[in-house]
């Protein structure tokens, strides 16, 4: 049966969705943000966004964000194509307004640290702000190892959708499962949450090491595999311990390593940790990018300050974290970014 499907945001993630739920024969509008607004005017000009190499399926319509509350009319269910940065924005201007029977689908990644060093999904973070206004919502997301451009390409990519409502879940699978979009679901919300999410800080610290290969022997030498593997090695000691402590079920950690892996070799992160690596400050690397969203820097901070919380109150080691917290110091004090090797090996023989 056909159903609605309306996105807001029409980001790259959020506009990649558009591809698999149409072409499945789907309605699907796609809706702007404030800060859309010239991606929504091209999409209507050409049937393509811009950052894409190919056109959306015929019958996606667009809208401004003004007309969002038609585009919802009569949906089965609502994607949030939101980035980290519009969390809030989301929550005020969609989610405390929405119909609370709608369901929601989130592809924002990133956690919230709380005072305490804890760390909360965004599901949970919405949730709990919508409560104190007294609105009950209970918001899936999406986690998994997807470029936005290689689902629009339809490369095989494979994700999990999470949430507590397991018919819910399985009705937005039914919609949105295609030849070579494969989802798997689970009710384990913080742990894939937190599993995208830390990724994102590891995949900064290991393209570092592409930059420190450029900065010894020049670009032209070419890709060096075994510093990437090492520094890979050590992101996912750091990442399962910090997934266990966040009581992640294995696959989720496991959904979290393969995000991890398709992170480095073909995100934005791989840029600026390039960028760094090779000796160019913070400041100078996002001059450079100027234009690219970043979020790993932000899941970055947050984790090191929730990490730093819980050493000071005696739950974790800081020496347990070698790789996460060259990230900070890069990122906060300027530290050169040359990985502190000899801090990522250990001695078992004596027990």
């Amino acid at each position: 049966m056909s159903k609605i499907v309306t996105i807001i945001g029409s980001g790259m993630m959020g506009s990649a969705l558009a591809f698999p739920a149409r072409e499945n024969g789907h309605e699907v509008r796609l809706v702007g943000t404030p800060l859309d607004r010239n991606i929504i005017e091209e999409c209507r000009r050409s049937g393509q966004h811009p950052k894409f190499d190919r056109p959306f399926p015929a019958g996606v319509t667009f809208a401004q964000f003004e007309a969002w509350r038609e585009a919802v009319e009569g949906a089965d269910f609502v994607i949030g194509g939101v980035s980290s940065f519009g969390v809030d924005w989301f929550l005020d201007e969609v989610l405390a307004k929405l119909d609370p029977s709608i369901p929601v689908l989130s592809v924002t990644k990133g956690l919230v640290n709380l005072e305490d060093g804890t760390l909360i999904s965004y599901p949970d973070y919405w949730s709990r702000k919508l409560a104190e206004r007294g609105i009950r919502r209970k918001v899936n997301a999406i986690g998994g190892p997807c470029t936005s451009y290689e689902l629009v390409f339809h490369d095989h990519s494979e994700v999990a959708f999470c949430g507590e409502d397991a018919a819910v879940l399985r009705m937005m699978k039914e919609t949105m499962a295609t030849s070579y979009y494969h989802i798997s679901l689970t009710r384990d919300v913080l742990g894939l949450e937190s599993a995208v999410a830390l990724k994102n800080a590891y995949a900064l610290g290991i393209a570092m090491t592409i930059g420190e290969v450029n900065r010894e022997h020049g670009a032209e030498a070419g890709l060096h595999f075994n510093s990437q593997a090492g520094a890979f090695y050590q992101a996912t000691r750091e990442m399962m311990q910090l997934l266990r402590m966040q009581g992640a079920e294995p696959e989720s950690i496991a959904i979290g390593l393969g995000d991890l892996y398709v992170t480095v070799y073909g995100g934005r992160t791989r840029k600026i940790g390039i960028l760094l690596g090779e000796g160019r400050s913070y400041e100078e690397a996002m001059q450079i990018l100027d234009g690219v969203t970043l979020e790993s820097l932000v899941v970055s901070r947050r984790v090191t300050q929730a990490i730093v919380r819980k050493n000071r109150q005696g739950d974790l080691d800081l020496a347990q974290y070698p790789l996460l917290m060259h990230v900070r110091d890069v990122l906060e004090q300027g530290k050169d970014a040359r990985l502190p090797w000899e801090s990522f090996t250990f001695d078992h023989s004596v027990r």
